[in-house]
């Protein structure tokens, strides 16, 4: 029994030390415990070790941990990747032959293509490319998606690429690349998730909440049909007049009566929610419309609408555009109304520096006011994610000038602090 303790409180500490680094710098967990208890393990407690080192070794063991840290976080290698590979391998290798002699023909086959998927789409996400944008594909990249004038203006070079950003892309400092539609470096398929990969990193995430919750269930209910053999009146929800320790110890009895499918059960019911965490946020990114990428910019901009330091101004829809800075983007239904710009010191942009639209500029005070333009519900977003060359099927055949805003503002599903 000692023995099981000591596993589960060493998979839970990791599983809360993983869930705690992912989830706790997202932005709409910012300013909640979940945020303080990431910089606590990630900035407060590694000053203090820090600060001892410093003391005792002048620094020497801090420096190559963190030499080590950002060898494995930020460089593109495929160290994460094989340890996941691991993970799943030596798990199945422990979990199949106990459990599928137990189970039905059709069972079996459920269970192997259950166990074949996640490999599939981690070969997929892994080897696509994810959006690189190069000198041959720049134009198309271009015209996938207009500019909105808020998070992503034209006429911005990156300085490494050295060529014009495209909306909503981003350089990535690991890949040394641009990558369109970038949302986030992933280590665990060692490369970006972007435009070209979006779909498979989204098909990698469910397929691997169905493998663990498929068999966790199917453990845990083989599990509980062998230790019935010996005691009749076991149930899964302790019952009433059984003592909680009485109930525990039934368990180690059973888990160590198969302890590698039991273990292996243990890992997969301990580690579902937080995949299916992971999940559901990226799935709820797709339904805001938006990326990780630009879920991190809005939250600043919230911050300094808050503060006072954001402005905008109508854009005239028949303005004149720069074609070279601002190609046509015919299958986009949606274009901006405002220019959004911040200052540094709260006071309205100079008029000298030529910005687009017309008018005074006014204060913003709150993302409600805003109109994600890159929002097209929910099935359009995900078509646009599967799909290369989406058409949306209804506004991409009026002109420019009469576009108005489709997509819904940024904090109106609460994806954001407020």
């Amino acid at each position: 029994m000692d023995v099981l303790k000591q596993i589960l409180i060493i998979i839970l500490a990791i599983c809360f030390v993983v869930f705690v680094t992912f989830f706790g710098r997202l932005p709409a967990l910012k300013n909640t415990p979940m945020a303080w208890l990431h910089k606590l393990i990630w900035v407060y407690i590694p000053n203090a070790v820090l600060r001892i080192d410093q003391t005792l070794t002048s620094g020497r063991v801090t420096g190559s941990l963190a030499w080590l840290y950002r060898r494995l976080m930020y460089d593109r290698h495929p160290t994460i990747v094989i340890f996941f590979l691991l993970i799943m391998t030596v798990s199945e290798y422990m979990y199949l032959p106990a459990v599928l002699p137990r189970i039905s023909l059709l069972a079996q086959s459920t269970a192997l293509v259950t166990v074949l998927m996640p490999y599939v789409f981690l070969y997929l996400a892994c080897s696509a490319d994810p959006g690189y944008i190069t000198r041959e594909n720049h134009a198309y990249h271009m015209s996938l998606y207009p500019y909105d004038y808020a998070l992503f203006h034209p006429g911005n070079e990156c300085r490494t690429c050295r060529f014009l950003k495209p909306p909503r892309s981003k350089h990535c400092d690991i890949c040394k690349r641009c990558i369109a539609r970038a949302d986030h470096h992933c280590v665990f398929i060692n490369s970006c998730v972007g435009y070209g990969n979006h779909h498979w990193f989204l098909l990698l995430l469910l397929s691997t909440c169905i493998l663990v919750t498929y068999g966790g269930l199917l453990g845990l209910c083989l599990l509980t049909a062998k230790i019935r053999e010996d005691y009749p009146t076991f149930t899964l929800w302790p019952a009433r007049d059984m003592d909680f320790h009485r109930y525990l110890a039934i368990w180690g009895w059973g888990l160590h009566g198969d302890i590698r499918m039991g273990a292996s059960t243990l890992l997969a019911l301990l580690t579902a929610p937080l995949i299916w965490a992971l999940f559901l946020y990226t799935l709820f990114l797709v339904y805001c419309g938006t990326t990780t990428n630009e879920s991190m910019k809005w939250t600043d901009y919230k911050e300094d609408m808050r503060d006072g330091y954001a402005f905008w101004r109508p854009l005239a829809p028949d303005r004149p555009r720069n074609r070279r800075l601002e190609p046509p983007c015919p299958r986009w239904p949606s274009s901006p109304e405002h220019i959004i710009l911040t200052t540094q010191d709260a006071q309205p942009p100079s008029q000298e520096r030529n910005f687009a639209g017309q008018g005074e500029w006014e204060h913003v005070w709150d993302l409600n006011d805003v109109d994600n333009i890159y929002d097209m519900g929910f099935l359009h977003n995900l078509g646009d994610i599967f799909f290369s060359n989406y058409t949306f099927g209804d506004g991409t055949g009026e002109p420019l000038t009469e576009r108005r805003p489709r997509g819904r503002s940024i904090s109106a599903k609460s994806g954001y602090p407020q």
